[in-house]
C-alpha cells in the first residue's frame, strides 16, 4: 500500500504559510487556516503528516483552540504525525500536546532546516508504522492464523516442517482454537495444495448416515439408492482428507476407517471392488483420546495410526499477546465486510478482552466482535458493545519489585498493541515521554520481540 506524501499545514499566518509552502515543496502540500479547515482537510485526504499551529482563531494568543483541534485530529487519525508549533514562550501548551498524543512540538521562529528534519523523521517513522501493520495483516490474511505468542509459533513452524510431508497429523484442543484453520494451513503448504480439501465433521452427521458420507454407496445398496454416489474419501483423490471431531466417530466405523488407512483401498457401501484412494488424512478433536480408549469408545490402533504427528494447540486464554493482535486484526475485517469507519477497542475494552478466559476460543471472539461493529455508533468498540463487564485479574506476585518489573512491561506491550504500534499514542496512554519509552523499550528487550515478530511475518 503506497504511503500518502501529503503534508497538512494548519496555519492562520499568509506570510508564514507561504514561508512553510515554499520551504517544504517536496511534499503535497494542503493549507488550512483554523480548526474547521483543518477537520475537512483531514477527512478529504488523510494526510501522514500535520503541523499544527496551537494558536488558531478565534483567539490565536490562547492555545485551547489548537489543542482541541490536535484531540480531534488523533481521534479522527490516530496513526497520523502531529507536529504542534508553537510560540517561543509556550513550551507548557507544547508539551501537553506532546502528552495528548501529537509526535513532535518546534517552537517558532521557524528554521526551515530543522522543520524540515522533523517532518521528514514524521513521514519515515509513519512509513515504518504502515508497512508493520500491513505486514500483520498480510500475516493474518495470507493463511487465516494470527502467531505472534511463544506457544503459537512454536505451533506454526512445526506445520512449516510438517506440511511438505505425507505424515498423518492430529490436531488437539478445545473448540473454537482454529484446528480445521490449521488443517488447512497445512495443506496450503503441501505438494498437495492444488488438489481438493475435503472435510468430515464426524459430529454433525447421525452414525447412520456417515458411513455412505465417507465411504459412498452403490446403486441399490439400500432403500432410496438409486445411483452410484462416491464417498468424500474419494472426492478428495490426490488432496487432503479432513476429519474433524474424529474422537465423535461411532466405534462400528473406526475398524474401516482402519483399514482404509492402512491399506489405502476403500469399498463403497453394498460393493465388492476395492477401489484405491490417495489422500493425505488429517483429523481433529477437541476430547480426551486416551480417555476415550480405556473406556472401549477409541481404539488404540487407530490412534496411533492417526498420530504419527500430534499437535496440540493452545486454547486462545494461553496465547500471550495473541488476543489482542487478533481482535485488531478482526475488527479490521468486520469494518471492511460491514462498511464501517474504521474502529478500535477503547482502553478498558482492550484490558477486559486480555483478562477475559475466553472459554469458546476465537470462536467466541469473532462473535462478539462481529456484534460490536454492528452496533457501535462511534469508532470505539466499548465494553458494552462486546456485552462484557470489565475483567481484573488479582493474581500478582509478592515482590514489590517483581511487581513493578511486570506491570511496567505487561502495560508497555498492552499500549503497544492498543496503539498498534503508533508510538505517540503509546506514550500518550502510558503517560510518559518518547524519549523515555524508547528508554523502557530498551530496558525490557522489546526491540527483539518486535524483530522476531516482523520475522515471523
Amino acid at each position: 500500500m503506497p504511503v500518502s506524501n501529503q503534508l497538512l499545514i494548519v496555519e492562520d499566518d499568509p506570510g508564514l504559510q507561504k514561508q512553510l509552502k515554499w520551504s517544504l515543496e517536496q511534499y503535497d502540500i494542503i493549507l488550512a487556516n483554523n480548526r474547521s479547515e483543518a477537520i475537512a482537510a483531514l477527512r478529504r485526504h488523510m494526510p501522514s503528516v500535520v503541523t499544527l499551529d496551537l494558536g488558531l482563531p478565534p483567539d490565536p494568543t490562547n492555545a485551547s483552540e489548537g489543542l482541541a483541534t490536535l484531540k480531534e485530529i488523533l481521534e479522527l487519525a490516530p496513526h497520523t504525525k502531529v507536529i504542534v508549533v508553537t510560540g517561543n514562550d509556550d513550551r507548557a501548551n507544547a508539551i501537553e500536546a506532546v502528552a495528548q498524543g501529537a509526535y513532535d512540538f518546534y517552537q517558532k521562529p521557524v528554521d526551515a532546516d530543522i522543520l524540515n528534519m522533523i517532518i521528514a523523521r514524521a513521514f519515515h517513522l509513519h512509513a515504518l508504522e504502515t508497512d508493520f501493520r500491513n505486514l500483520q495483516q498480510q500475516q493474518a490474511f495470507s493463511s487465516g492464523i494470527i502467531a505472534t505468542s511463544p506457544q503459537m509459533l512454536s505451533v506454526m513452524r512445526m506445520i512449516d516442517r510438517i506440511s511438505p510431508t505425507q505424515a498423518t497429523v492430529m490436531l488437539l484442543g478445545e473448540s473454537g482454537t482454529g484446528k480445521e484453520l490449521l488443517a488447512k494451513a497445512i495443506h496450503s503448504q503441501s505438494p498437495r495444495a492444488q488438489k481438493p480439501f475435503v472435510a468430515v465433521n464426524c459430529a454433525a452427521i447421525p452414525d447412520t448416515l456417515l458411513e455412505s458420507e465417507l465411504f459412498g454407496y452403490e446403486k441399490g445398496a439400500f432403500t432410496g439408492a438409486v445411483n452410484q454416489t462416491k464417498g468424500k474419501i474419494e472426492y478428495a483423490e490426490g488432496g487432503t482428507f479432513f476429519l474433524d471431531e474424529i474422537g465423535d466417530l461411532p466405534f462400528a466405523l473406526q475398524a474401516k476407517l482402519l483399514r482404509f488407512i492402512q491399506e489405502r483401498v476403500i469399498e463403497r457401501l453394498g460393493g465388492r471392488k476395492e477401489i484405491a484412494v490417495d489422500v493425505r488424512i488429517i483429523c481433529a478433536t477437541h476430547r480426551n483420546i486416551q480417555q476415550l480408549i480405556e473406556q472401549n469408545l477409541f481404539r488404540a490402533d487407530l490412534y496411533y495410526r492417526l498420530s504419527e504427528i500430534s499437535i496440540e494447540i493452545p486454547a486462545l486464554r494461553e496465547r500471550e499477546g495473541d488476543i489482542l493482535a487478533i481482535g485488531n486484526a478482526l475488527l479490521k475485517r468486520y469494518c471492511n465486510q460491514n462498511n464501517c469507519k474504521e474502529k478500535r477497542f477503547a482502553p478498558d475494552t482492550a484490558q477486559a478482552l486480555e483478562n477475559y478466559a475466553w472459554p469458546g476460543n476465537i470462536r467466541e471472539l469473532e462473535n462478539k466482535l462481529k456484534r460490536a461493529v454492528i452496533l457501535s455508533d462511534s469508532n470505539l468498540i466499548t465494553l458494552q458493545d462486546m456485552e462484557m463487564s470489565e475483567q481484573v485479574d488479582n493474581a500478582m506476585p509478592l515482590n514489590l519489585k517483581a511487581v513493578r518489573e511486570a506491570a511496567e512491561l505487561s502495560a508497555i506491550k498492552r499500549a503497544l498493541l492498543y496503539s498498534d504500534y503508533n508510538i505517540s499514542e503509546t506514550s500518550r496512554l502510558l503517560g510518559i515521554a518518547r524519549p523515555t519509552l524508547y528508554s523502557l523499550v530498551e530496558k525490557h528487550g522489546l526491540q527483539d520481540l518486535i524483530r522476531h515478530q516482523l520475522d515471523q511475518v
